[in-house]
């Protein structure tokens, strides 16, 4: 039997990072691959109760289909929260989506059409270019270094390629950990402004600050509405809701609205209520306070870690927040070579090519440390640093 499939998936690829989650199941592998949050800080027991209150209150209004922008109750939260993010804005300009996933699939569909070109930071989100390669977008990735994305490149390349929007990630990116500076943001809205270009900011990892000082979004400049602000419950909250939101222009948000709509009419009704009545009724402040202190205490043994073991070939990010920081190995490393070595050492990360939309970045590799325990990630970077000198030294002798 022949099966004709869509063009669009000749360019599409599964994810290595899922992928790789299917062997870390392995309880023994101690693991920095997946971008997961510590499951044993989700807040269950307020959780529960939140959801035996919508239930008992509500009953079967509660199980019914709703609106596709959202539960009033929750963007009427959100927009609270962007107010103390620093972006003016009603709930009206809020559409709820089903994780913050949603969004970026929402708008490859409302914006990209065949060989569209999608400007990003290099690395980059790798489900960003998931999501976008199956509109069969094409991308220009902008140069960064350790203070986020240089926006005179961001210039140059917006008047060569005209660009759709501008894809980046501004507090504790993905891949990197690194954080845009705030004179970067206001230069990289100028810029926007200059070219007429739209600015995607995805924000989920914002909340998950543990030192230094908070930089307001670019969102927060945006007078002409060429900002799209993505952001997420699932590293404040637990990612099971699978509820995100994104705050836009009117013209925009109800393009987005008709998008999701054809996609799946609305994000669960009973998890807005839930996660709604969580937020109202509990304590969530002091719940991400609670994250960002175990986040911050993990980053730093990781840091210790690799500090006291990794060879000197070696050097990494250092993260003000989120959760990751970047490995770079010397020149010549393979490290979808060495994952595999690694696996069978009992330790796991994600090669660093698949953040590249160049297909680049073979010497680097994403670490997580937010989802396992201070001693688990000391036996694993050790293990891990024992592995990468032995690569190195392959590496002087070629």
């Amino acid at each position: 039997m022949e099966i004709r499939f869509a063009r669009r998936m000749s360019r599409m690829q599964p994810s290595s990072i899922r992928e790789i989650l299917k062997v870390t199941e392995n309880p023994d592998i101690i693991s920095f691959a997946g971008g997961l949050p510590a499951a044993e800080l989700f807040p269950v027991e307020d959780i529960r109760h939140a959801a035996d209150r919508v239930l008992s209150e509500l009953g079967s209004r509660a199980l019914q289909y709703g609106v596709t922008e959202g539960i009033p109750p929750l963007r009427d939260h959100i927009a609270t929260e962007m107010a103390v993010r620093g972006v003016s804005c009603a709930a009206d300009d809020v559409l709820v989506t089903t994780g913050s996933q949603q969004s970026l699939d929402l708008l490859g569909k409302i914006f990209l059409d065949p060989d569209s070109v999608v400007l990003t930071e290099n690395p980059t989100y790798l489900a960003a270019i998931q999501s976008f390669q199956c509109f069969e977008a094409r991308f220009v990735a902008a140069p960064t270094d350790d203070d986020g994305i240089d926006p005179e490149a961001v210039d140059e390349l917006a008047s060569r390629v005209k660009p759709r929007f501008l894809y980046v990630i501004p507090n504790f990116q993905n891949p990197t950990g690194r954080t845009l500076s705030a004179s970067r943001r206001r230069a990289l809205y100028e810029v926007a402004c200059k070219r007429d270009l739209i600015i995607v900011e995805d924000d989920p990892y914002g909340k998950l600050r543990y030192r230094g000082s908070t930089v307001p979004p670019i969102k927060s400049f945006d007078e002409e509405g060429r900002v799209i602000y993505l952001s997420t419950f699932s590293k404040t909250v637990a990612p099971g809701f699978r509820t995100g939101w994104a705050v836009a222009s009117k013209n925009i948000r109800e393009k987005l609205v008709v998008a999701k709509q054809a996609a799946d009419l609305h994000t669960s009704s009973l998890d807005q209520l839930v996660l709604a009545r969580y937020l109202s009724d509990f304590d969530n402040p002091k719940h991400v306070e609670r994250v960002r202190t175990a986040y911050g205490e993990r980053y730093a043994v990781m840091e210790a870690a690799l500090a006291a073991n990794m060879p000197p070939a070696y050097r990494w990010t250092k993260p003000d927040g989120g959760m990751f920081l970047w490995l770079t190995g010397p020149e010549g490393l393979d490290s979808a070579a060495l994952l595999k070595e690694a696996l069978a050492m009992k330790v796991a990360f994600v090669p660093g090519a698949d953040f590249f939309p160049d297909g680049s970045g073979h010497e680097c590799m994403r670490l997580n440390f937010s989802n396992s325990a201070p001693d688990l990630i000391r036996e694993g970077v050790t293990r891990l640093s024992a592995l990468c000198a032995r690569h190195a030294e392959k590496a002087v002798a070629l």
